[in-house]
């Protein structure tokens, strides 16, 4: 198996609104390998979300190659991305995405709901709250919840079927800036503990030298890449 969890090379992504062409990556390549803590960064319109779209298997690119854990994905259909995504892509989002009439075990367990996942499913949500320390918030319903204990309840639910990467959205923008910390450390703790591979997009340059290296992109290409 090789070492790079994603290889993307040369993608491009071309949106139609009308008879314009809208040319949102230029031919973006990056390599992420395993266990990296990677940062996505990029000004407003630079092609940052498009990028995270389609590393995250929720867009296909216009054209270029896509490997994502050993298996090319660029040209599967939207159900096929579906059901990679739900396999091997763990989302957490700025605005956390919760559920809220379910409580944080039964959000959690959404994941494996979609994969067929029967015997055990409850064990297993509830071992990844206990993971990122909400043992006694289990039964508690998001509104209950502050903003950092809400975000909690969406990595664990982005761990629970063991993905290849976590991919962070602006993971601490509707945080305080304790919560925000506290958040950033238990995503990197995870890296360390479990080997997790975890993928920051975000504007904030103090969360990007939290992580090992930095993926810039520009006008839709990737304009630096330090190893």
């Amino acid at each position: 198996m090789t070492d790079w969890v994603i290889e993307a090379t040369g993608l491009t992504k071309i949106y139609r609104m009308g008879t314009q062409e809208v040319h949102a990556l230029r031919g973006a390549s990056a390599r992420i390998q395993r266990g990296e803590v990677v940062s996505i960064m990029g000004p407003s319109g630079s092609g940052k979300s498009t990028l995270m779209n389609i590393l995250g298997c929720l867009d296909r690119p216009t054209g270029g190659e896509y490997i994502l854990d050993g298996e090319v994905v660029s040209h599967l259909s939207s159900d096929q991305l579906a059901g990679i995504r739900n396999r091997k892509v763990g989302f957490v989002f700025q605005s956390f995405n919760l559920l809220p009439r379910a409580t944080a075990l039964s959000n959690v367990e959404l994941p494996m709901r979609y994969a067929g996942v029967g015997t055990g499913r409850t064990h297993q949500a509830r071992e990844a709250l206990k993971s990122v320390g909400l043992d006694d918030r289990m039964n508690h319903r998001p509104p209950e919840l502050s903003g950092g204990q809400q975000q909690r309840v969406a990595i664990a639910r982005a761990l629970v079927n063991n993905p290849a990467i976590i991919m962070a959205d602006e993971p601490t923008g509707n945080l305080d800036s304790k919560s925000g910390k506290e958040i950033m450390e238990l995503l990197l703790t995870l890296n360390r503990e479990r080997g997790t591979t975890v993928i920051i997009v975000t504007h904030d340059p103090a969360i990007a030298a939290q992580t090992q290296r930095v993926i810039r992109l520009y006008d839709g290409f990737v304009v630096e890449e330090p190893a």
